[in-house]
């Protein structure tokens, strides 16, 4: 598999800075080079048409007119030498003639159509063309040559006919060009290299608030939401981090009030709860008594009734009114705990016996072997199986079968009993699984109709977090819930192996 290419802020950073330098150097060496050229090759033209002229002003006096062809190769055979120095090949031509050249002179004197065309049309100034041959750069030069007017006083120069060209090699002039892309090649890896300290300055200078940006958020993800970021300067960047402190400001301010409203929810429950018990307990040992003549048929049928039913009612609403006072206690974290070293077969045979779940037989199904021993506060833990199996009777359907086995702990953890109890109903729908465990909350929808409170589970998850285990809820696999508990073993595993069926 390839490796994937770095992806990084810093390095993208680092790459667009170092893109934007070659291109930056690329376009100002081309430019550079673009007038360095012209500027060579019009200083080389210029000397030469500066030259030929003052070659042609100082023979052509001295050339009868009009020539003759050998006056032509005597005088292009006098520039030839004059020019020795530029190494040029000259040609004349009078008039419509052809162009003659110096006895032996080379085939590169050979002038192109084209500019002494562009000589008869102009016999006023000199004309150059760069042409190209057998790989190499030559310049061509076509002057006419004029003479004097009659009028002594008038500087124009009449057309005489006589036309003289030049050619000369520019290999000289293509060495210093090249030696210019050479030199700009050469520069462009240091410069690159030059230019990635400043890229990298530019990077860290850049990512310093964006790192700070995200450790920011870290820590108000973690809950310190009085955290407030340093602004420095007045670019986008420090606009940004005063939009986090703004928000971070909202977001404490928002949390607070939050946690002040809940926590008046909370007190208001308790004191409700509280201001409840005493008369309930009372209105419950007055139904008791009432209970008894309504069952004795003291009462008439209507009013027994009518008692057996506040009877019941008035039960339910001193169960809940306990449930609140054991939720306030919990949140107050004034939750007593009070462990003992039980075994767990025996503490979960009891809580089935005292809720009367022996009758029917085989409606609640107990598979916990002996001698496994639990330290937990045996009260509270009977609460949480009575939750569980109480919730697997109601909203599931029976058997309702309870297993345990003791593991051995691992890396640290101290050795764990294991208590699962599953039913055989139709299971939780998972959209319900997340807030199996929230309080007050009930899957009417899902499930039949539910008489308590909705805290028991939240009670049975308070209660298991007091003894440090774990309560987690899910669908076992043969269907129907599957609740499974953990909770830390007084003694060694038994029989120092897994006891998991």
């Amino acid at each position: 598999m390839r490796p994937r290419p770095p992806r990084g802020l810093r390095v993208r950073l680092v790459v667009a800075f170092l893109l934007v330098s070659a291109l930056s150097a690329l376009i100002t060496a081309a430019l550079t080079f673009r007038q360095a050229r012209s500027a060579i090759l019009d200083r080389t033209q210029d000397n030469a048409v500066h030259d030929l002229r003052a070659q042609v002003d100082s023979l052509a006096p001295d050339l009868p007119f009009p020539p003759t062809a050998q006056d032509l190769r005597n005088f292009t055979l006098q520039l030839d030498r004059a020019g020795s120095s530029r190494d040029w090949h000259t040609a004349a031509s009078y008039r419509s003639g052809p162009p003659v050249t110096a006895p032996g002179a080379p085939q590169s004197t050979a002038i192109p159509a084209a500019l002494r065309a562009a000589v008869g049309e102009r016999q006023d100034s000199a004309v150059r063309q760069r042409i190209e041959r057998d790989g190499a750069p030559w310049l061509v030069i076509g002057m006419p040559v004029g003479y004097a007017a009659d009028h002594p006083d008038d500087d124009d120069r009449a057309a005489s006919g006589l036309v003289v060209y030049a050619t000369f090699s520019l290999d000289g002039d293509k060495a210093d060009i090249s030696a210019l892309v050479t030199a700009a090649q050469a520069g462009a890896v240091p410069a690159l290299v030059i230019a990635l300290a400043p890229a990298l300055i530019a990077a860290r200078r850049v990512l310093r608030p964006v790192r700070g940006l995200r450790n920011g958020a870290e820590r108000i993800a973690s809950g310190e939401l009085g955290t407030r970021l340093p602004v420095t300067g007045h670019d986008e960047l420090s606009d940004l981090t005063r939009t986090f402190n703004t928000m971070a400001a909202h977001l404490e301010r928002d949390d607070a009030e939050l946690r002040r409203m809940e926590a008046t929810a909370r007190r208001f429950a308790a004191d409700v709860a509280h201001e409840l018990r005493t008369p309930l307990a009372a209105m419950t040992a007055v139904t008791g008594v009432l209970d008894e003549d309504a069952q004795s048929g003291v009462l008439p049928p209507d009013t027994a009734d009518a008692v057996l039913l506040i009877s019941d009612e008035t039960r339910k609403l001193a169960r809940m009114v306990e449930d609140l006072m054991e939720v306030s206690r919990f949140d107050a974290g004034a939750a007593a705990l009070h462990p003992d070293d039980v075994d767990l077969r025996t503490l979960v045979e009891k809580t089935v016996q005292l809720r009367g779940w022996r009758t029917p037989p085989g409606q609640v199904v107990v598979e916990v072997p002996e001698d496994v021993r639990v330290s937990v506060d045996p009260r509270r833990i009977d609460v949480v199986l009575a939750n569980l199996i109480g919730n697997g009777l109601r909203h599931g359907a029976p058997p309702v079968v309870v297993r345990a086995w003791a593991t051995a702990g691992t890396d640290g953890d101290g050795d764990r009993a294991t208590v699962t109890v599953t039913d055989h109903g139709p299971g939780i729908p998972h959209d319900v699984l997340p807030h199996v465990f929230d309080r007050f909350y009930k899957a009417d929808a899902a499930r039949a109709r539910s008489e308590g409170s909705g805290l028991g589970l939240a009670i049975a998850a308070e209660n298991v977090r007091l003894h440090h285990g774990t309560l987690t809820a899910a669908n076992s696999p043969e269907g129907g819930a599957e609740f499974t508990l953990t909770l830390p073993l007084s003694g060694p595993v038994p029989d120092a192996e897994e006891q998991q069926p």
